[in-house]
């Protein structure tokens, strides 16, 4: 993770790290079987900074479910490169495998049929680690252009929708009021199919 911090993601190997910890490559392999395995690793170690110190249960479904979408996008804002892990390898570590079970037990906490736990995990993950990945990549970023140049320059009469959102598209954005309110809306979502039973 600090080769990572320190030279991006695509700096991280097998050679990197054996230099890195002072022992040859070789010696890796006892320990670490490839580098896919280097790279779920990674993953498993910034799941594991989701989860929580206390007990699952001391906690609210929906309070749970903050937190660790809150954590998630610390952990991206602290490691940007993370992004792309979480987006590209699968939950197989311990600790990957553990954090996507506290979303599970949140889901069927809240109500949610059993059919639709997964469904909904993966839609969460989803939003959570998209909005991480647009802040991490600057899609999210203050605009350095006017309206006119970010609208591609086109004449209004060709973007009905974007001249009618004007006003709105050109004020600033709170990201982390906006993060809250997607939360919410999420929130309503599980309650709303927690509503329908198998």
């Amino acid at each position: 993770m600090a080769i990572a911090d320190e030279r991006g993601l695509e700096a991280v190997s097998m050679r990197a790290l054996a230099e890195r910890v002072g022992v040859t490559p070789m010696a890796l392999y006892r320990h670490v079987k490839d580098k896919a395995a280097l790279l779920d690793g990674m993953v498993g170690r910034l799941l594991a900074a989701l989860l929580p110190s206390s007990g699952v249960g001391d906690q609210a479904w929906d309070e749970r479910l903050s937190a660790l979408a809150h954590a998630c996008r610390k952990v991206t804002q602290r490691h940007p490169w993370a992004v792309h892990l979480l987006f590209s390898r699968p939950a197989v570590t311990p600790d990957s495998v553990r954090a996507v079970d506290i979303l599970y037990i949140a889901l069927i906490e809240a109500g949610v049929p059993a059919s639709e736990v997964p469904r909904l995990e993966r839609l969460i993950s989803t939003f959570v680690i998209g909005f991480a990945a647009s802040e991490a990549s600057g899609r999210f970023a203050p605009e350095t252009l006017d309206p006119r140049s970010r609208r591609g320059q086109l004449p209004d009469s060709e973007l009905p929708g974007h001249s009618r959102l004007g006003p709105w598209l050109d004020l600033p954005v709170d990201l982390t009021a906006e993060f809250e309110a997607d939360l919410n809306d999420i929130r309503r979502l599980i309650e709303s199919t927690a509503q329908q039973r198998d």
